[in-house]
């Protein structure tokens, strides 16, 4: 979780994904328009339950196989658990963690592409490359920090509601429900993160005040409807409808924000386990000791330095 590039909408988003990303143009358009996603999604046919570990202490990293090969073997595991109607809900919250952590490590280790992508099945290659590619656009973006926010980490609101904002802001603007969702798993992984960015802005969609003044009808800024609703009209001011990545832009000026918000959307879009997944992961931080790992309940007034964090919460 780092701060990135402002703009003039929104900024920092160090605010949820923690770090960033390289250089990249526009990515190959995203699905639009899907059936909501539940938090069960449907698995493919005659396949065999995948055993899921429990998840680690809480505020504690997963542990992840050291071995690349390992790491993807295991990977493969959680993304078919992740997509199985039978998995528990404690199993798929610790698939989701699990699967997060591999992403970011792999993301980190491009060395290891030659012995992870040859072990993932065809049937989730899309999924594997787009998680990979959007992890590897947020981590060139991000700045190692030596302090941890002033932030309070809570809870996303519930997914029937984040659903019906993000479509009711479809049916306003025209805007992609996924890409809104895209945006706001990026700006502060749907809401969780609840500070005020070093850019100023505010809010579970990362408006700076003067912007959310001219698109957020009287609205309020902290308000998940009244944000999303926001950033439909945002966009579709941009141009949206004529020129995606353009509009994307405007929202945050780095085109490794874009890719990664291009990534996420059309997994979102296209694969019904992607948003109920996406939304059980956790909130990390890039700092100069590494990725740390911000629990719910996480919350400090004003900066604190990382070492005195870690002290007490080992990760």
């Amino acid at each position: 979780m780092v701060p990135v590039a402002v703009n003039a909408t929104s900024r920092a988003a160090a605010f949820a994904l923690g770090a960033m990303i390289a250089l990249v143009g526009c990515t190959s358009p995203a699905a639009r328009s899907t059936p909501s996603p539940s938090i069960q999604a449907p698995a493919p046919r005659n396949q065999t339950p995948v055993p899921v570990a429990p998840s680690p202490p809480l505020g504690a990293q997963p542990q992840l196989a050291t071995d690349p090969a390992q790491l993807a073997d295991d990977l493969v595991a959680d993304e078919r658990a992740l997509r199985d109607p039978g998995t528990p809900e404690p199993a798929l919250v610790a698939a989701a963690h699990r699967e997060q952590a591999a992403y970011r490590a792999i993301g980190r280790h491009p060395e290891w592409d030659a012995t992870t992508r040859p072990r993932i099945p065809s049937e989730l290659l899309g999924v594997y490359d787009g998680n990979v590619d959007a992890r590897r656009q947020l981590q060139a973006m991000a700045h190692e920090r030596d302090t941890l926010p002033a932030w309070r980490i809570d809870p996303p609101p519930p997914v029937d509601g984040l659903m019906g904002d993000y479509h009711a802001a479809e049916a306003e603007s025209g805007v992609g429900w996924n890409y809104l969702a895209a945006i706001n798993l990026v700006e502060t992984r749907f809401g969780s993160i609840n500070g005020v960015s070093t850019a100023g802005a505010q809010g579970p969609m990362q408006f700076l005040p003067s912007t959310f003044a001219s698109y957020g009808n009287g609205g309020d800024v902290n308000s998940p409807h009244d944000a999303i609703m926001a950033a439909g009209r945002y966009l579709a001011a941009n141009g949206f409808a004529n020129d995606r990545d353009h509009a994307i832009y405007q929202y945050n000026h780095a085109h490794q924000y874009v890719q990664a918000v291009d990534d996420y959307a059309a997994l979102i879009g296209a694969d019904p386990a992607a948003f109920a997944t996406y939304y059980r992961w956790d909130v990390y931080f890039v700092t100069t000791a590494g990725d740390v790992l911000l629990p719910i309940g996480y919350a400090e007034p004003s900066p604190i330095p990382v070492g005195d964090y870690l002290a007490s919460h080992p990760q």
